[in-house]
């Protein structure tokens, strides 16, 4: 299965694989545009223009070592105000192993923390199911739990972060977002499993990053992305957003806080997108989800008219647990490489893509997006008439 590590690997040579096979929702899109061949085997697509902006408060985020072979902590920094925590580790030791989110308050005068959305998977082997859990739990849940953290003292950010067993080969992987009113120390630390975790962070060393440096804290968690007109299905036809690609949607830069080191985050793993369609009056609008890098699982949150708690938890795909893991046959690279240029893609009747909804008789459209863990980027949101 695909992990972080590989796929920063194939984002920083710059040879992600395009596309997946397959698709009957692709077929049928490309059919019901105006801008397509007369076979109908494909349909000719302009990047819809947006505007894009970060907001929020700070991500800490921790992949590095990915997989990882020792007790220690495997990052650590201090945040006030909102923040995000994402952990993403694999136990590459021979003996069970507890991953914990610990927050210390290490000033005078207590500090509240409040949890505000999260989840995390059941720690396995199955690296997409563990990816897609907890995206599903992340998009679903809506908290309002509280920590009181006296001076000097430590509490774990969940409490069944003492009881969750992460036993070898298997993935753990969690996002969390909390704010707090007064600094506190946030480490993300693995330890063995009779091990009481602020016992042993009193003593744990900072544990090296692998080659891949996918660890750090970033500032703007939030990226806000606006559709800068409004979708109408007459003129419009096919148009999509990339997202991850780092071209129109650029990764985010941030500092190891262990070692002042400059980072990237590739694939900005833990940045929650917040994206905006508007549509025209009597139009209708359809929304895809087509991966376009590789191997493929997740969830989504959409909602219309600005009413987030009548939003859907979509999961992307819908069916079938993945998509992404097969390629595109020759004539779907002959189609995209004789009809691609510029802002332009082709998205052919081959793609693999996943509905999201068809919507009408709203003035806007809403969706909330985050990378999923285990999975490939970029991907390509697909608007079309409904």
């Amino acid at each position: 299965m695909i992990t972080l590590k590989q796929i920063a690997a194939s984002l920083t040579a710059a040879t992600i694989t395009l596309c997946p096979f397959i698709g009957g929702e692709a077929a049928s899109i490309v059919k019901a545009t105006q801008k397509n061949d007369a076979t109908g085997s494909f349909g000719k697509m302009e990047r819809w223009r947006c505007s894009t902006y970060d907001e929020g408060g700070t991500l800490i985020f921790s992949d590095s070592p990915e997989y990882v072979k020792e007790d220690g902590i495997l990052y650590q920094d201090t945040v006030v105000g909102k923040a995000r925590v994402l952990f993403y580790h694999l136990n590459d030791s021979p003996t069970d192993k507890k991953v914990a989110v610990l927050l210390t308050r290490e000033g005078f005068s207590p500090a509240k923390v409040t949890i505000t959305r999260g989840g995390s998977g059941k720690p396995g082997n199955d690296f997409l199911r563990v990816g897609r859990t907890t995206q599903k739990a992340y998009f679903k849940d809506v908290r309002n739990e509280e920590l009181l953290i006296e001076e000097g003292q430590s509490q774990l950010l969940q409490e069944d972060m003492a009881k969750k067993i992460l036993r070898p080969g298997n993935l753990v992987y969690g996002v969390y977002d909390f704010e707090t009113n007064r600094p506190v120390k946030v480490t993300v630390l693995i330890h063995d499993a009779v091990v009481e975790a602020a016992r042993f962070a009193k003593t744990a060393k900072v544990l090296p990053k692998d080659e891949y440096k996918l660890r750090g804290t970033f500032k703007g968690m939030n990226r806000v992305i606006t559709a800068a007109k409004s979708y109408y299905a007459g003129r419009d036809g096919l148009a999509y957003v990339p997202i991850g690609d780092n071209a129109n949607d650029v990764f985010k830069s941030g500092i190891d806080a262990t070692d002042g080191e400059s980072v990237v985050n590739f694939g900005n793993y833990g940045i929650l997108y917040r994206i905006k369609l508007p549509l025209a009056e009597k139009s209708s609008l359809q929304i895809g989800l087509s991966p376009q890098g590789g191997v493929y699982s997740g969830a989504v949150k959409v909602w219309a008219n600005e009413q987030p708690l009548k939003g859907k938890v979509i999961m992307t795909p819908k069916y079938g647990g993945y998509f992404g893991d097969k390629t595109l046959p020759d004539e779907a690279h002959k189609l995209m490489e004789q009809n691609a240029e510029g802002d332009r893609a082709v998205l052919t009747k081959y793609h693999e893509l996943t509905l999201l909804g068809t919507y009408s008789g709203t003035k806007e459209v809403f969706i909330e997006y985050s990378p999923p863990g285990a999975s490939n980027l970029p991907a390509w949101l697909i608007l079309a008439p409904g």
